[in-house]
């Protein structure tokens, strides 16, 4: 699913004149095309800091950037990262921070990350900026610890400069805990730079039969075996090939159940880069009906029309009524209506497919988020400056 590099698209203005610094937990593989994208539009370079996961996550990272430059933190994990008492201390940040002094940073918005508060302490003493970056900042009601996570967050948040925010509702969190509204900004999440060519040509009815098409980890949160039920309850007729495509812990037992209740599912697995290319062809419909999912962004570039179960609020902002469906997490009644009147109409769903395609070429993509950043950056060095 990774992206090629490809340079950002600017004016000359747009692009930041000084060394940027970047902070993350983790590099994911999938960040690699924006993070380059990003240090392209950066004169004076963009380096990295990150480190690796823990080994439950089944995270896949990269080792290195083709134009940012990489360094490797040690983390330091306090708890399960799913914990609420979860803490992380990245060993050699400040170190890093001296050696490079950007000009700006950009950190994580976790306030779980005890040493990020430490960095922001480094960077405000010698006059640099620090924009935070995260999903939002959802109620915490569940737990014991709630009264002090929530002041933790808030001196957190409010100890930086701007946030930029995956989603329109991270935003409005934002803004809920009194973060001025002018500083904060949203980079609706994305893999891929903006389609180079245009949509496939899709007939205006099923060839044989609607292909349904899955990319992602195979693992429990992902609800797929939801998906293969919900597929054989469809009328016979409305019956999809299911296409799941990705590997995980799951996979067996997927496979065994697909095998029992619904053979017409097909896994090909692992496949990434050029290899999604003919999936992504051959697609009536991309369903992800569990939570997260990246591949959304990269199926809509595709043109086509998507199925998605509301999770943090980023599919929000890609999910509209124009070019797919959202339905409530874990409600195998919306899944199965939903998919059903999906299939029942593919002229539909090819203008909705074209719909996806257009939102992907002009709003979410990673040239879009990466001139988010340079405006996040360029507003907090106009306040610091003035």
């Amino acid at each position: 699913m990774n992206a090629p590099y490809r340079e950002a698209i600017l004016e000359d203005k747009e692009k930041f004149q000084g060394r940027l610094g970047v902070q993350q937990r983790v590099l994911p593989a999938y960040r690699v095309a924006f993070f380059d994208m990003l240090a392209s539009a950066c004169e004076g370079g963009m380096h990295l800091f990150a480190g690796a996961p823990r080994p439950e996550e089944s995270i896949q990272v990269a080792d290195e950037l083709e134009v940012a430059r990489y360094s490797l933190a040690h983390n330091l994990s306090f708890m399960q990262v799913n914990s609420p008492i979860y803490f992380l201390w990245q060993r050699g940040l400040i170190q890093w921070l001296k050696r490079l002094d950007p000009d700006a940073l950009v950190l994580e918005a976790n306030p779980r990350y005890l040493s990020n508060r430490r960095a922001i302490r480094w960077m405000h003493a010698r006059g640099h900026p620090v924009i935070g970056w995260g999903l939002g900042a959802p109620p915490i009601t569940d737990n014991f610890l709630a009264d002090i996570q929530r002041e933790l967050r808030s001196s957190f948040l409010l100890s930086c400069d701007a946030l930029i925010a995956y989603s329109q509702r991270g935003a409005e969190e934002y803004r809920a805990l009194g973060f001025p509204a002018e500083k904060i900004f949203v980079a609706s999440n994305a893999v891929s730079p903006p389609p180079d060519s245009p949509p496939p040509e899709r007939p205006p009815l099923f060839a044989h039969q609607p292909v349904v098409l899955f990319i992602g980890r195979l693992q429990a949160r992902k609800r797929i075996d939801n998906l293969l039920r919900t597929c054989a309850g469809l009328p016979s007729a409305l019956q999809p090939r299911l296409v799941i495509v990705g590997d995980g812990p799951a996979r067996e037992e997927l496979q065994n159940l697909a095998r029992e209740i619904y053979p017409n599912a097909d896994f090909p697995g692992s496949r990434r880069g050029k290899e999604l290319e003919p999936y992504f062809q051959q697609a009536d419909l991309f369903v992800l009906p569990g939570t997260g999912g990246l591949a959304v962004q990269e199926a809509m570039a595709h043109g086509l029309p998507v199925l998605v179960a509301e999770g943090d609020g980023t599919q929000a902002d890609m999910v509209r009524p124009e070019n797919g469906w959202l339905i409530p997490p874990g409600d195998d009644n919306a899944l199965g209506q939903t998919l059903q009147a999906a299939l029942s109409d593919p002229g539909r769903l090819r203008r909705m497919g074209l719909q996806s395609y257009r939102i992907a070429e002009r709003e979410v993509n990673i040239q879009a988020m990466v001139q988010v950043f340079l405006r996040a950056i360029h507003t907090v060095r106009s306040f610091s400056r003035g």
